[in-house]
């Protein structure tokens, strides 16, 4: 029988670098089959409501991510069933048509903005991460994110912000530090705490095998 995949869970607030922590994660861990989950791509399908009512969406608040589903893929790989994982249009504002095929590994690394708010989804996790960053240079990342990527206006995401990524990061991400065993401070930049968490990693899936 085979043997259980190791899950890393990264959390953070929007822009505090977990993707850069993931992926890096990705590159050390490569003997390991490593897989990326982003949990940002199961938010809920919003194809009935009209535009007007899917732009007020608050994405930072636990309501807005399908996490029976989310809970039910990472079971699903854990026991080494491939998934097929919704993909989200950002610019529509709910669900793309397309999937996308993600076949099990030996690691999985997850990150989402929302991840430890779930007991289940904690419950999940071998080794639970948070990296922590100033607010100001979160929200300049989000800035440039959103207007590069996600086809947002400045004003947009100034008003977004304001209005719901930061209380709701103060309500639903900030008290999540408390899970974490690692602390990732400054974010996706401090190499000597990524290379200290890399190496804790390693070890512990060394020590599974």
């Amino acid at each position: 029988m085979a043997k259980k995949p190791f899950l890393i869970g990264i959390t953070g607030g929007s822009g505090s670098g977990k993707t850069t922590v993931s992926k890096a994660l990705i590159t050390r861990l490569a003997d390991n089959n490593p897989i990326l989950l982003q949990q940002d791509v199961y938010y809920k399908d919003q194809s009935e409501k009209p535009m007007e009512e899917r732009m007020k969406t608050n994405y930072d608040h636990p309501d807005s991510i399908e996490t029976d589903l989310f809970v039910s893929d990472l079971k699903k790989l854990i026991r080494h069933q491939s998934i097929d994982t919704p993909v989200y249009d950002y610019a529509e504002h709910t669900r793309s048509k397309e999937t996308t095929h993600v076949e099990p590994g030996d690691v999985i690394i997850v990150d989402g903005v929302l991840l430890f708010n779930d007991e289940r989804v904690r419950d999940l996790m071998d080794l639970k991460v948070y990296v922590d960053t100033d607010d100001d240079i979160r929200f300049i990342r989000r800035l440039q994110r959103d207007t590069h990527e996600r086809g947002r206006t400045v004003e947009g995401v100034i008003e977004q912000y304001t209005a719901t990524v930061k209380p709701m990061h103060n309500q639903f991400v900030e008290p999540t530090k408390r899970y974490a065993d690692i602390i990732v401070p400054e974010g996706g930049g401090n190499y000597v705490a990524i290379d200290m968490l890399m190496n804790q990693a390693i070890a512990m899936v060394k020590k599974e095998d």
